[in-house]
């Protein structure tokens, strides 16, 4: 599994928004490569951000 399935499977698994920080805790990726991946999957539509500074995966 790669950083950005991790990431997106950290998002689903959790149904609820997360910061960058969360989601390093929960997969053991550095925050800053989280940041990088969150942005990356922002971009492809997988992620939105309902509020600042928290991110959540589209269903």
């Amino acid at each position: 599994m790669t950083n950005e399935e991790k990431v997106l499977d950290a998002f689903l698994k959790a149904d609820k928004e997360l910061r960058p920080g969360d989601v390093a805790e929960m997969t053991g990726i550095d925050k800053k490569e989280v940041s990088k991946i969150i942005s990356k999957l922002k971009k492809e539509g997988k992620v939105f951000s309902p509020k600042r500074c928290y991110y959540a995966a589209k269903k």
